[in-house]
């Protein structure tokens, strides 16, 4: 359904909130609005700009959205970079720097930059502010990562890039530094319409079960997630194995690679070999057009764990809140948002964690339908689209008053 319309979602999330975004939309519809990020595919920022660009240019604002280029060595070195901010011991020289700079200005010297906003999204294309002083445009910051503990000499040298923005946007407080620009907070969000979360009837849930081999004769417990190693697959499959000691069940670990990361097939190579020859555990290497599929797994699931060791926020996590399924998650980055501890989901610090929760809920299905249900209406209310609209809409009416403490809309 990629031609949801904004009245479409009225019936999700009530007729006040359509009229609040058309309101505001009267007050942005002058200005246009560019968003620049480092895929197209793959990732939950392509996800949610895939999305969310039409709606802002249906409700009146001109919203474009580019791509940065870069081959196998440039994204290899952001992916270092985003590892790096993450807080693993990563080592970063001058030369990866250099080469950063490089490829920044050669996407800069291909692209135009004739809108009023130019949001840039994560560090890849972030030196494209050198181009700043030869636009008109406020230049805004839009930071997914968890920035509590970076590499400090990586940070020291991206930091002198942030400072020259007008200002900045993160998922989460925790997640921010100290600027001296302007910061603002928009949580990410999913569509509940789109094909990854839209229902789907039982015969299709089926169908993907039968086409994977994945059986309804046990519970499944399921990972749905890039294949990186701060995803922690191979946590998730020790969990699973101590919690298979006590309550029989499989183990799905699906999800694929994003263009801008090439550590992907390594991670996979890692997770095929530790699943070995168990015939209960189903490792799915799967396209960025899979979205159905994904849908219909995380529905089939009797739960849905995330056993990050690091996170920006969790779209997955998201999903399957909004599907009404137990989720237990890692206690890291935009996590701790949406998993309320007993409320509306499992938050698990370890392994072991994991496996206990995972077995306390297979013996225990009445507490997993409570959380699923509190975890769908938390969504409904904080995660999606319509609010990221919502928020981006008062975003570019803030542009104006950036030296103001008060604005008045």
């Amino acid at each position: 359904m990629a031609g949801a319309k904004l009245d479409d979602y009225e019936p999700i999330v009530g007729p006040r909130i359509i009229e609040e975004i058309r309101t505001l939309s009267e007050k942005a519809s002058a200005k246009s609005l560019k968003m620049v990020n480092s895929t197209a595919v793959g990732g939950g920022v392509a996800e949610i700009l895939t999305r969310l660009v039409p709606l802002i240019n249906e409700v009146g604002v001109t919203a474009k959205w580019d791509v940065i280029g870069g081959d196998e060595r440039f994204f290899s070195i952001t992916k270092a970079f985003h590892n790096a901010l993450h807080g693993r011991e990563v080592g970063i020289d001058q030369g990866m720097l250099d080469t950063f700079i490089e490829y920044n200005r050669m996407n800069a010297g291909e692209m135009a930059f004739d809108e009023d906003i130019v949001v840039i999204h994560d560090p890849q294309p972030m030196a494209l502010i050198e181009m700043k002083e030869k636009t008109k445009a406020k230049w805004i910051w839009r930071c997914h990562i968890d920035l509590s503990t970076p590499d400090a000499r990586l940070w020291d040298f991206l930091e002198g890039y942030v400072k020259r923005y007008d200002a900045s946007i993160f998922s989460s407080p925790r997640f921010a530094r100290r600027l001296p620009i302007p910061q603002f907070i928009i949580s990410p969000s999913i569509d509940p319409l789109s094909e990854k979360n839209k229902e789907l009837p039982q015969e299709a849930i089926d169908s993907v079960l039968e086409k994977y081999g994945i059986t309804k004769d046990k519970p499944i417990i399921t990972q749905i997630s890039r294949f990186d190693a701060l995803k922690d697959p191979i946590g998730v499959i020790g969990a699973y194995e101590l919690a298979k000691k006590y309550v029989d069940c499989q183990l799905v670990l699906a999800g694929g690679s994003a263009t801008d990361d090439p550590e992907g097939s390594i991670v996979l190579a890692d997770v095929k070999e530790r699943a070995g020859f168990d015939e209960d555990i189903h490792v799915l290497d799967m396209p960025p057009t899979s979205d159905t599929e994904i849908n219909a797994l995380q529905r089939a699931s009797t739960i849905v764990v995330q056993k990050s060791l690091k996170e920006g926020f969790g779209l997955t996590v998201t999903e399957a809140l909004w599907k009404r399924k137990p989720v237990i998650a890692g206690a890291v980055g935009g996590i701790p948002l949406q998993v309320k501890h007993n409320l509306t989901g499992l938050l698990v610090h370890s392994v072991e964690g994991l496996a206990s929760q995972i077995r306390y809920l297979l013996e225990h299905p009445e507490a997993g339908e409570k959380l699923g249900t509190f975890g769908h209406e938390y969504v409904r209310q904080k995660f999606l689209i319509t609010r990221n609209l919502k928020d981006y809409l008062l975003l570019i009416i803030a542009t104006d008053y950036l030296g103001e403490e008060i604005i008045n809309v």
